[in-house]
């Protein structure tokens, strides 16, 4: 037996098999990446299925296989880039003790992740004011982080006689801080993120001074 046929016997008994489930999933996110890609620099409004399909490797008729529709797939996107952090931000909440700790860890989560999906964050900030299913998706996963949060600070004594109203709106007041500061930051010019951190910490700083003198109804 040749040495080129051990090699081809080699290889293909170290081939792991991908399941038809496994093939489906990559071909999903290979439209979702492809997508993303596209939007670097435009609208999702001027993308289309064709070249969505065409950039993935795939006729336009497959697509439908995955989604069923383009806005569907922008949904998919919203999901894709607010559900891991969404994760990440209440695990860097479960250990703080403090108001301060709690601060330090979230701003570092965000700095962190948005430099990590950079194009993610910039198709969320042109989306959220566009209109359609994809700002309402935007909007429904912003009180979605609200509600974590608002879950959250109600862990702290000074916070656990407000009202659920109440934590709803101090909650409101920092997730909008955060979404400033994640503009900031994908604005930024190179060696401009510590200032920009820092200035994030401060602003959540002067929002939480308030809660010693507010008397929840």
């Amino acid at each position: 037996m040749s040495n080129a046929v051990d090699i081809r016997t080699l290889e293909a008994v170290s081939e792991e098999p991908v399941s038809r489930q496994e093939r489906k999933q990559r071909t999903r996110q290979a439209l979702l990446d492809t997508a993303l890609d596209l939007l670097a620099d435009r609208p999702f409004a001027t993308l289309s299925l064709r070249e969505v399909a065409k950039g993935a490797g795939l006729v336009p008729t497959a697509f439908y296989r995955h989604f069923a529709s383009m806005e569907e797939l922008g949904v998919a996107l919203v999901e894709e880039a607010t559900g891991t952090l969404r994760g990440m931000m209440r695990s860097a909440r479960t250990d703080p003790d403090t108001y301060q700790g709690m601060i330090s860890a979230s701003v570092a989560t965000v700095h962190q992740f948005v430099r990590a999906h950079e194009d993610h964050f910039r198709f969320l900030t042109r989306e959220r004011y566009g209109g359609g299913p994809l700002a309402r998706s935007i909007a429904v996963e912003l009180r979605m982080f609200s509600g974590d949060l608002a879950i959250d600070l109600a862990r702290f004594a000074p916070l656990r006689a407000w009202s659920t109203e109440d934590l709803h709106m101090l909650a409101d007041l920092i997730v909008s801080a955060m979404i400033t500061t994640t503009i900031e930051l994908l604005e930024a010019r190179p060696g401009e993120d510590a200032k920009i951190t820092g200035t994030a910490e401060k602003r959540l700083r002067l929002i939480l001074l308030g809660i010693p003198h507010w008397k929840s109804a």
